[in-house]
């Protein structure tokens, strides 16, 4: 038998992908399962994008391109970030990846060390951790209770910073709690990073199109330029365009990293599809004024949700602004008993409970890395969240 590399044992399977594989197979023998762990809307691609990739197929757009990405979506892709940032940058400045994820590995592949330390608030989203432990790194996690709205502080953040640090991951809007953080919360972390000039952020922006209410979606960069040779922007279409599947992230940084990450892209991946990479080219330069009305039902499914969660008795959550998850305290239930005489000793317990007993698929918040809690995504219709409610409801109720 072949000996696996220790990277590997450093690694464990994403809890996210688990839990949505366990729930596919459920409803394949049969169950009704509700889907609350998935972290894609649930909206189809929209259809001027689709026709985009259609078209490019018909124009024989199938072949190899450059591995950092066409120079058509590299522009758009440059206009986004003027149009949205505010922010002047060259295509040298940009490499598009295989989704958002493949974007994030490859900066930590391209800069990660032993001995070197990044920053990671928690909750996190699951592969931040990982991804810099296969790269011989070490994750510094740095606990973000409910009390202070899921976010980093100046002072945590200072007193995490070692002469190690490499890197501080910022993901605003927040996945898995949707805390967005503020204009002053950011200018607030900026002081910190300006007393140390070793520390580079990487911004994690997936969600910055899902945001609610009076809450706007600020970058490090818009708050703090002078900061800007030490961020590098990591986003995709995956959320904003629901094109989960297919599968376009960029980074955009220093041309000296974007090219280090597109020298390892090269012996890895190579490139992105020609033909998602047209679509995206359309999605980016397109009409955006679909978002508004997604964003307006997402609202709404926000409100259904975290009423349903507040209602039941041992769970509560705060409301999130941005995002499409809501992070489920369920301190309340832990050390209950289930009807079959199991106890619930942890978040994950519970999760295995909801799933296997209620027919709902929730995130225990241990793959967080912050319990006892669990994320439920609101990206479906308004109907299973109903649903969704009243059968954890009825599944916390029988709990002894």
């Amino acid at each position: 038998m072949i000996k696996i590399a220790a990277r590997v044992a450093r690694v464990k399977p994403s809890p996210t992908l688990a839990t949505t594989a366990r729930a596919k197979e459920l409803k394949a023998q049969g169950r009704q399962i509700i889907p609350l762990s998935a972290g894609e809307p649930d909206f189809d691609t929209p259809e001027f994008i689709k026709q985009a990739a259609i078209a490019a197929m018909a124009a024989g757009k199938t072949k190899y391109t450059p591995v950092p990405g066409t120079p058509e979506l590299k522009s758009a892709i440059v206009s986004k970030i003027k149009r949205d940032y505010g922010m002047e940058i060259t295509q040298e400045q940009v490499l598009v990846s295989n989704g958002g994820k493949h974007a994030i590995y490859n900066a930590l592949a391209a800069t990660v060390e032993q001995g070197d330390e990044v920053i990671i608030p928690a909750p996190y989203w699951v592969s931040y951790p990982d991804m810099v432990k296969v790269c011989d790194g070490t994750p510094v996690i740095v606990e973000c209770g409910q009390h202070q709205s899921f976010k980093m502080t100046p002072e945590q953040l200072e007193q995490a910073i070692t002469p190690n640090t490499k890197w501080l991951m910022l993901n605003s809007p927040s996945n898995p709690t949707g805390a967005v953080y503020s204009a002053d919360e950011l200018q607030a972390l900026a002081e910190v990073l300006r007393r140390h000039t070793h520390v580079y952020v990487m911004s994690d922006d997936i969600y910055e199109h899902l945001c609610y209410g009076e809450t706007r979606f600020v970058s490090l960069i818009s708050v703090a330029p002078d900061l800007v040779d030490r961020v590098l922007i990591q986003n995709g279409l995956s959320k904003a365009y629901s094109m989960t599947g297919w599968r376009v992230g960029y980074a955009v940084g220093q041309p000296d990293l974007i090219k280090a990450m597109s020298k390892l892209q090269s012996q890895s991946t190579s490139n992105v599809c020609s033909i998602a990479q047209a679509a995206a080219v359309e999605a980016l330069n397109g009409d955006q004024s679909f978002m508004n009305e997604w964003v307006a039902e997402f609202d709404k499914r926000r409100q259904l949700m975290v009423d349903g969660m507040n209602s039941i008795n041992g769970l509560s959550c705060l409301m999130p602004n941005g995002a499409f998850y809501v992070y489920v305290s369920c301190e309340g239930v832990i050390g209950k008993t289930t009807p079959d005489g199991s106890e619930i000793k942890s978040d994950l317990d519970l999760a295995h409970y909801l799933l296997e007993d209620a027919g709902v698929a929730v995130v225990g918040g241990t793959a967080f890395g912050l319990s006892p809690f669990f994320r439920a995504s609101y990206a479906l219709s308004e109907e299973d969240i109903k649903s969704a409610c009243e059968k954890i409801s009825e599944a916390v109720k029988n709990l002894r």
